[in-house]
Parts: C-alpha cells; structure tokens; sequence
C-alpha cells in the first residue's frame, strides 16, 4: 500500500510542476526554467524545516514566495525574447540552479549529528514527516490538499478576466497589446505565479522523499514539466493532471516490468498519443463532450473575451488596410467599446475592462 500512496504523492506532486509551466504557456510562452523554480522550493523548504526548525506549512510558503521572487526577477530579462531563445536562456537559469545547490554546503549540528546540504552528497536529512510522525495517508491527504486548492484557483482563474487576459496574450499579442493589455505585466506575473506554484511543488517533493541532490533537477525534470501541459492540453487545468497520471502512473510506473524496453514503449506511446490527440488528451472536443454530458453547455467567458479580442483586431486590421495607422487604431476601439457596452448587460463583472 506504501508504493501506491508513494506514487499518488509523486502524481500530485508532478501536477504542480505542470501547473506552474501551464500557466506560463497559456501567454505563449515556453520556459525550461522550472525546474529551477522546483529547485529552489525543494532546497528552501529542506533548509527552513532542517536547520531553522519550521513547521510544514509556513516552510512550504516562504520557500513559494522565494521561488517566486526569483521567477521574477528571470522573468524580465528573460521575457524579453521569444521562442528558442527563451528556451535556452531558461534552460540556462535551471542549470545555473542546479550547479549552485551542487556546490552548496551549509552542515550545522542539531541532535547531536550535523544536517543541511552537503554539496555532492546531497541533502539527506529532510525528515520533519516521519519525525513527527505522519502516516502515509496523513502525508497523502497533505499533498493533495496543495494540489486540489491550486487547481480551483487555476479553474477559476480562467473562467475570469485574469484568465481571459493570459489567453488574448498567447492567442495574438499584437491583438492584446491593441486593447490596451501590457504584455511585460501579463507575462511577468504569468512566470511568477508558475514559479510559487513550482516552488510548493519542490518543497512537497523534497520532503516525501527525505532526500534531494543535484541531480534531481536536471533538464529531464523541466521537459516533463512542459510536456504535461502540452501532452494535456491548454483548454482547462484537468488537462495536465490527466497527462501526469498518464505518463507518471501508466508509463512511467506502469511498463517498469518491460525492463530497459520501457523507454522505447515508452517514446512510442508518446508519439501515438499526440497524433490521436494533437491538441491534448484534454482538448475542447473533450471539453465539450464532457459539458454535454454533465449538462452544461455554452462557451466559458474567458474563450469568449479571447475570440472577440482577436476578431476585433481583424476587423480593425483589414478596414486599416484602406486608411491610416490612426484609422486603424480608431476601428479597433469602436469594435472593442461597441462588444464591452454589448457584454456590459450579460457579464457585469467586465465592467472594469
């Protein structure tokens, strides 16, 4: 029974590192730095309840705000770029992470025997659970706590405005940037949140394995990070837990008894999934299926504050092909104030747009 809880731990454990990358890739943008960000999280919460003697819970948020603190501060240089480049540079953060916490020493004696990272041998000593004598169940129930609050919030949050502002950023910036969005904020708060999300998700992990190292985080760690997300889609957060529980529990745990063969069915899986499913296990026509089926129908808010955002920049785009850029802008203002006095009706709470 200990295994099974052990890898509903890891499964909700690895959600929250696809969170904290999905809600950066909803602003378009695709960053290997998370790992770092788990990191960070891991090491801070292992310190903060090793050697400073903290309790769980206030551990885990301070070691959050820390990872989110330096989520953003990468997030404004790094931002600045798109594409390849914000790979490389992310992945560069991530490794510049992992290589300080392998050189990291920092032993004090508490009980009689000294704990805290030890450099290449890692750190050991990270036993506040068993300690204080939680059971699994006990360890389990926590971690899914975590998991389940997160995600309402990311439910939430895109079924609101945040929500609806993240995706017009990553459907067409051009278009956000027209109505009035400003990308760098959007952007910078997108990195952050990812990275307190993948600050907790390191601390919890930190402290059900009771042993981090440096090789823990390697670029491996941040690929699965955004292949959650992209392998569950971008249409709702339930997306990324399905793609955990299908890579974490199905693959990776499920085909151990196919030995080294594992990697290669592994791979296969991965490509059949992606060509069955090209926009992720948890698409709209998944989305929309499963709103039928329980009843609910319609188009959520933020998908229609995004579609008309777009559409109206079109139609300001093409009736500036005649006029001037002054024209142009004057367009996409009218079409944008004619649908928010259009919405004001059904949806007050876009009042404040």
């Amino acid at each position: 029974m200990s295994y099974y809880l052990g890898l509903v731990q890891l499964i909700g454990i690895h959600t929250l590192l696809g969170l904290s990358a999905y809600v950066l890739m909803l602003t378009g943008q695709l960053s290997l730095g998370q790992a770092g960000f788990f990191a960070i999280g891991a090491y801070s919460a292992g310190i903060l309840t090793v050697i400073f003697e903290l309790p769980i819970f206030p551990a885990l948020l301070v070691a959050a705000v820390i990872a989110a603190f330096f989520a953003f501060v990468v997030g404004f240089p790094a931002l600045r770029v798109k594409g390849l480049m914000l790979v490389v540079a992310t992945i560069a953060f991530g490794e510049s992470v992992r290589l300080f916490f392998f050189n990291l020493s920092w032993r004090v004696p508490r009980g009689g025997i000294e704990v805290g990272p030890d450099s290449t041998n890692g750190f050991r000593e990270i036993r506040y659970f068993v300690a204080n004598g939680w059971s699994a169940w006990e360890i389990t129930i926590f971690v899914w706590v975590f998991v389940i609050l997160i995600m309402a919030v990311l439910w939430w949050m895109d079924r609101s405005r945040a929500g609806a502002v993240l995706r017009a950023v990553g459907e067409d910036e051009l278009a956000a940037q027209s109505v009035g969005i400003n990308l760098t904020a959007v952007k910078v708060a997108a990195m952050t949140a990812g990275g307190f999300i993948a600050g907790i998700g390191g601390g919890l992990y930190a402290h059900t394995a009771t042993y981090v190292d440096h090789l823990t985080f390697t670029v491996l760690l941040a690929t699965f990070a955004i292949s959650y997300p992209i392998l569950g889609g971008l249409t709702s957060v339930f997306g990324t837990l399905i793609a955990v529980i299908f890579i974490q529990g199905i693959l990776v745990e499920g085909l151990r008894f196919l030995g080294d063969w594992r990697n290669i069915v592994f791979g296969l899986l991965i490509i059949v999934a992606m060509n069955v499913k090209p926009f992720g296990l948890f698409d709209a026509r998944t989305t929309r299926f499963l709103k039928r089926a329980v009843g609910l129908g319609g188009r959520g808010k933020s998908d229609a504050w995004t579609a008309r955002t777009v559409q109206a920049f079109r139609r300001g785009q093409s009736r500036g092909r005649t006029g001037h850029h002054g024209s142009r802008r004057r367009d996409i203002r009218t079409d944008r104030s004619q649908w928010v006095r259009q919405e004001h009706y059904h949806q007050p709470h876009l009042r404040g747009i």
